[in-house]
């Protein structure tokens, strides 16, 4: 379905202002479906994206590292960590390299969610198996050069 059909209200005053509400409007399509299949486990994209971070990592990482990775780059890092911890899905421990900071680690309850969820993933990557794979690489390349305009 187009945009004009989803949004038939809105006039749009040249492509380009049709691009940026359709981008936005696909971004929020995508992030409902994402936090309806969250929901029964409770937690938001963000905490998944912090669970994401910490799983890749080969050694363990600070708040400030995971946020740098994140990809809501507003998010309150810190406070959705103390979430995760409060959940028994991540731990802090005293880092072993400096004492001073804090390094965040999955525990074995954040692996299992993890495992639960990954069927779900598989089900996320196919919201846009409406494309093809060629156009799926240059739907990321135009996306790309949209952002290199700040």
């Amino acid at each position: 379905m187009n945009i004009e059909k989803e949004l038939p209200q809105l006039h749009f005053r040249n492509e380009f202002h049709k691009g940026i509400v359709n981008i936005i409007f696909t971004a929020n399509w995508l992030q409902e479906r994402i936090r309806q299949f969250l929901l029964p486990e409770d937690i938001t994209s963000q905490q998944y994206n912090i669970l994401r971070i910490v799983q890749a990592s080969t050694t363990p990482l600070s708040t400030l590292q995971i946020r740098e990775q994140m990809l809501d780059k507003m998010s309150d890092t810190s406070r959705m960590v103390d979430r995760l911890v409060a959940k028994k899905l991540v731990e802090k421990r005293t880092s072993v390299h400096d004492k001073r900071k804090v390094a965040i680690y999955l525990t074995e309850a954040g692996e299992a969610l993890l495992k639960r969820l990954e069927p779900k993933v598989q089900e996320v990557d196919a919201f846009l198996s409406s494309l093809t794979v060629d156009e799926a690489k240059q739907l990321n390349q135009l996306l790309d050069a949209a952002r290199q305009q700040q």
